[in-house]
């Protein structure tokens, strides 16, 4: 099946394109809103599942 092999790779794109995504996102509700600590909290989670998701692709 076509792409099949790259499965875990575009889920690891797409993973990091949420993760700028949330980032634009918290950052524009920062600014218009004021911060809040949930959202960053939230990101920052996202942000490390990302990452683990990178470093257990290239092993």
């Amino acid at each position: 099946m076509p792409g099949s092999a790259n499965g875990s790779n575009g889920a690891t794109k797409t993973m990091g394109v949420l993760t700028v995504g949330g980032l634009v996102v918290v950052t524009a509700y920062t600014v218009a809103l004021g911060s809040n600590g949930w959202l960053w909290f939230g990101w920052v989670v996202l942000g490390l599942l990302t990452l683990a998701m990178v470093l257990t692709q290239n092993n």
